[in-house]
C-alpha cells in the first residue's frame, strides 16, 4: 500500500478533478452533437412530409427525432453531474489544502527524519 501524504492527496484530488472535468466536457460535446442530430431528424421529417412521403415513414422519423432529443437531454444531465462531481473534488482539495497546509509547511521545515524521532509536543497546535 502506498504511503498517504498531504501532498499526495492534494495531487490525487487535483488530478481527479481535471480528469472528471475533461470527461464531462467531452460528454457534453457529444451530447450537443446528438442534439443537433435530433434537430436534423425533425427537419428531415418535416421535409419528407412536405414531399408527401407515406405517413408511417414520417411518423417513424418524427419519433426517432424525439427519442434522440430525449437521449441528448439525458446525456447533458449526466455531463452536468460530472461537472458537479469535479466541483466537489475541487472543494475537497481546497478544504484539505486549507486545513492541512500548516502541517505540511511544518513538516517541510522539520529536520526530523523519522516519525519515531518526533517529540509528541511537536504535534500540538499553537
Amino acid at each position: 500500500m502506498a504511503e498517504l501524504t498531504n501532498k499526495g492527496l492534494q495531487a490525487a484530488v487535483s488530478k481527479l478533478e481535471k480528469k472528471v472535468t475533461r470527461n464531462a466536457d467531452s460528454i457534453a460535446e457529444e451530447a450537443k452533437k446528438i442534439d443537433e442530430d435530433a434537430k436534423d431528424t425533425s427537419r428531415v421529417a418535416e421535409q419528407i412530409a412536405a414531399k408527401k412521403v407515406d405517413r408511417d415513414s414520417v411518423a417513424e422519423t418524427l419519433e426517432f427525432g424525439k427519442i434522440t432529443a430525449g437521449l441528448s437531454e439525458a446525456i447533458i444531465a449526466y455531463a452536468s453531474a460530472g461537472h458537479d462531481t469535479a466541483k466537489s473534488a475541487k472543494a475537497a482539495g481546497d478544504q484539505a489544502r486549507d486545513s492541512y497546509n500548516g502541517f505540511q509547511e511544518a513538516i517541510d521545515r522539520s529536520t526530523v527524519d523519522g516519525i519515531y524521532d518526533v517529540d509528541a509536543g511537536w504535534f500540538e497546535q499553537v
